[in-house]
């Protein structure tokens, strides 16, 4: 028999057979827990090391999407300031980012990629001094020709800028919900809810940011109340913006935002950096002595008889001025360049007469030539006019004055046309200079074409401003778009006579101060008591003479007194004796006081671009309740001006910033910032202050 040797060399149990051990099938059992246990290590292992992959990229992405106080995701970015506040946010409303195609390189973060396609959006960061950070941003459509809109938070800061509107607010005050329109210039008298005459793509924030919107982006404007953004839009489609001559039709966003220590610094900075600054100071006689107006008291009926009359007035009433301004309409048809023989029977002698009675005249002229002047086809004639956009055939436009053609400034032969008109008129009758009217972009037809292509449609605006430089010592424009270098008056639109903030004389305080802060420092606040325009006066027992309210004027010619230039047109003898003197008391206050102070102020515009009517905050920009008075301003800094602006009242409430002031009525303040409540202002004063040194 065969006897089969346990453990022998080259022999192996069966398995389960009746020679395998009883311990080493229990230790089989007892070894799957392990390797189950092991396995299960090690997935966690592995899930840790891929967490911690996943954790570090998404640390060099989050590192990777930051750059100086700048944080970027898909949907926007925000700006913090130094104590990790967030002082600015901006989202994007047209599309969002695919992060995957960002990267950074030194101080530009960009991306190639959105949700509809290829882009170029890079935000460069670029530090001009130590106490300003600006960040260049730019977001280009690659394949979409539809839109680029982001929306900017007021994050709980207030903004300034913008525009010139009809209803004006400071600070800016955007109400319901406005889809993005053009922004380019517009005549708010006319369309009350259009932009304004004078207008920058600037803004300004209490946050100590600004914002300024590149010249190249077809740019619209919009705002939402609920959601507290303004919607910064570019777009061709249904748009008046054309792009560039040879290029696509592709939208483009770009701006830049600067962070600084402090709302008055970042305001200077940007005023030097991107302003052009005047080059002279106009004539200094316009800011000491009034300049009177014929528009508001004889309006188109002015005549020979009517204007001597009125210069005579104003001497025989004890007044000063500076120049007499003859307004619409001194011609027989609009578009033309003399004197109407009817109304104007002997202009030479005329204008003798008034300059041996002291007077220099300046003459109201506009861009439009009216269909029945017999310049309109001359003009025809020699292409002087905007055309249709076939380019052939002169584009008729409708004004408050008729219809007829608008001379394209584009052009140099209708610029020379028109140039040598006011040179023969100053000339044949010793003008001093003229009132530039109109020239906002609503007058240009829907569809036109110009010598030189318009991408933007403000450059009219600025090619019209232009027309003014030979004549700037004494000449007076109402629209303005990068033209602060042009050396000229400006003038906010038409007044109404009321009290309210819609073109009333609650308006004229935030106009200014906005058109100062969009850098034009000679400022022209309309005429004293508004334009008395029918159902659009405040009147009294007056009113049936066509005059505004006697107490509205008084408080009108008050604050006039404290502006940069006084400018008359309803005299104050058309009321009574009283009103005269105190008319006399507020001239010589302007010459004596402010003008001096102004003049002063203006020489140093010409290097820094700073306002010369400035907000309260300008000084106190660590006080939140100067933010939002609108009712107050500077002259300078050390001059402050608290008119009353409500009917019926001879007190009013005044703030006082942190400092030493004296009143004038010589009472001392050192304990600011306070309120002044209920302070006595009677009728014939105006409420200022001087800062104690």
């Amino acid at each position: 028999m065969y006897q089969i040797v346990p453990g022998a060399p080259g022999d192996h149990p069966i398995p389960g057979g009746a020679g395998e051990s009883p311990m080493k099938k229990k230790h089989s059992y007892e070894s799957r827990p392990l390797v189950l246990a092991g396995m299960l290590g090690c997935l966690l292992v592995l899930a840790a090391v891929v967490s911690w992959c996943y954790y570090s990229a998404s640390l060099r992405k989050a590192q990777l999407l930051k750059t100086e106080l700048l944080d970027l995701n898909k949907d926007g970015f925000i700006i913090h300031n130094h104590a990790g506040a967030i002082i600015f946010s901006m989202a994007f409303k047209s599309g969002t980012l695919d992060l995957d195609s960002c990267s950074k390189d030194g101080n530009i973060l960009s991306c190639t990629q959105s949700n509809s396609g290829k882009l170029n959006f890079f935000i460069q960061t670029v530090r001009p001094k130590d106490t300003v950070m600006c960040y260049r941003v730019r977001w280009e459509e690659l394949q979409s020709q539809q839109s680029v809109e982001h929306a900017m938070a007021y994050n709980g800061s207030h903004w300034y800028g913008g525009a010139e509107t009809a209803t004006q607010y400071w600070p800016v005050r955007f109400q319901g919900e406005q889809e993005p329109q053009p922004f380019i210039t517009s005549d708010v008298y006319s369309n009350r809810n259009a932009f304004g005459g004078i207008l920058e793509r600037y803004w300004l924030s209490s946050n100590a940011t600004a914002i300024k919107i590149n010249d190249s982006v077809p740019f619209h404007l919009g705002w939402s109340e609920k959601d507290k953004t303004f919607r910064f839009h570019a777009r061709y489609r249904d748009s008046p913006f054309r792009p560039p001559e040879g290029m696509q039709v592709l939208p483009e966003l770009s701006y830049r935002v600067c962070v600084g220590s402090d709302v008055t610094s970042i305001h200077k900075y940007m005023v030097r950096r991107y302003f052009p600054k005047p080059i002279k100071v106009p004539s200094q006689e316009v800011f000491k002595k009034p300049l009177w107006s014929t528009w508001a008291f004889h309006k188109t009926a002015v005549s020979q008889e009517k204007l001597l009359r009125y210069a005579a007035d104003i001497t025989k009433h004890g007044f000063t001025c500076s120049h007499l301004e003859l307004d619409d309409r001194y011609t027989a048809d609009y578009g033309e360049f003399d004197f109407d023989p009817q109304k104007f029977p002997n202009a030479s002698g005329m204008f003798q007469e008034l300059r041996e009675a002291g007077f220099q005249v300046s003459l109201w002229t506009h861009p439009f030539i009216n269909y029945d002047s017999i310049n309109f086809g001359v003009a025809v004639e020699n292409g002087l006019l905007v055309r249709e956009p076939s380019g052939e055939l002169p584009a008729l436009v409708r004004w408050w004055n008729g219809i007829g053609g608008i001379l394209d400034f584009t052009n140099p032969k209708a610029r020379e046309w028109y140039s040598s008109h006011l040179r023969t008129l100053k000339h044949n009758y010793d003008v001093t200079s003229f009132k530039f009217d109109a020239g906002e972009t609503n007058y240009l037809p829907r569809q036109f074409s110009t010598s030189a292509p318009l991408a933007d449609p403000s450059t009219f605006t600025r090619r019209y401003t232009e027309m003014a430089i030979p004549f700037n010592e004494r000449a007076e424009l109402r629209v303005g778009y990068q033209s602060q270098n042009i050396s000229c008056f400006f003038r906010i639109i038409d007044r109404d006579s009321v009290w309210g903030y819609e073109l009333g004389l609650k308006s004229i305080i935030p106009t200014v101060l906005t058109v100062s802060i969009l850098g034009y420092q000679f400022v022209l606040p309309d005429m004293i008591g508004g334009n008395a325009y029918p159902n659009r006066t405040t009147g009294d027992l007056y009113s049936n003479f066509g005059l505004p309210d006697r107490e509205l004027y008084i408080r009108w010619l008050e604050l006039s007194a404290f502006m940069p230039a006084m400018q008359f047109s309803i005299p104050p003898w058309a009321y009574d004796e009283e009103v005269v003197q105190i008319a006399q008391k507020f001239t010589e206050l302007h010459e004596n006081l402010v003008a001096p102070r102004v003049l002063e102020l203006a020489g140093e515009v010409l290097d820094t671009g700073d306002p010369i009517i400035r907000p309260l905050w300008w000084i106190a920009n660590d006080d939140e309740a100067a933010y939002k008075i609108d009712s107050q301003f500077l002259i300078g800094d050390d001059l402050m001006v608290a008119p009353v602006l409500e009917p019926g009242k001879q007190e009013r409430d005044i703030y006082l910033p942190a400092g030493r002031w004296r009143s004038y009525k010589g009472e001392h303040f050192d304990k600011g910032p306070m309120y002044l409540t209920d302070y006595p202002v009677d009728l014939d004063e105006i409420a200022f202050f001087t800062w104690v040194h």
